[in-house]
């Protein structure tokens, strides 16, 4: 199986409820990320991205640049199981979703969901307007949770780019507005 950059698959209906899990196992803390992190954040971007993981270097340079910005999943014992990476402008109210990932055997669970919530939470607290992401358009999973999250596709042409990342890569640029109230979040 092949994993698509730099979208993260993602359920659309569950949510994070913190009780235990259909495996068995406790549900994962979420946490801000923190240096100590890298070594792990690699391993779990190669797990799920494979190929169009972030190199080390660059994981190491957007921690560094972005570190409020960078929520994990905990699982307890070491290993990590999710992350969320929002990245914004030093000048400006605008803000992108760089990354958003849960391990297949934690998937169907809402932690998708959990992550975007809190770190669309974050960036308005401070002071982001617009946040944008792009999705691979085949991926109905993401772009319905993007969707239930108010996401909707940039104009023009219903936010498709073809070729975006390079031949045969298309992807739909979706925004979300943050002056309006959040599903399920607090009234700006």
């Amino acid at each position: 199986m092949t994993a698509e950059p730099p979208e993260r698959f993602m359920d659309r209906h569950d949510r994070f409820t913190g009780r235990v899990s259909r495996s068995d196992s406790p549900s994962p803390m979420l946490r801000a990320a923190h240096a100590s992190d890298l070594s792990e954040l690699r391993r779990l971007d190669e797990e799920v991205f494979q190929d169009f993981a972030y190199p080390g270097f660059l994981l190491r340079q957007l921690f560094d640049m972005y570190e409020e910005h960078f929520l994990v999943l905990d699982d307890g014992t070491g290993r990590l199981c999710g992350y969320v990476l929002a990245a914004t402008r030093a000048l400006g109210p605008d803000g992108w979703i760089l990354g958003l990932c849960v391990t297949e055997d934690r998937r169907r669970r809402g932690l998708g969901r959990e992550l975007m919530t809190e770190v669309l939470v974050r960036l308005r607290r401070d002071g982001i307007r617009v946040v944008r992401l792009t999705v691979e358009p085949a991926n109905l999973a993401a772009v319905l949770l993007y969707r239930g999250l108010g996401f909707r596709p940039e104009e023009p042409d219903d936010g498709l780019r073809p070729d975006y990342f390079g031949p045969g890569m298309h992807r739909q640029i979706m925004r979300l507005d943050l002056n309006v109230d959040l599903p399920g979040g607090t009234p700006s």
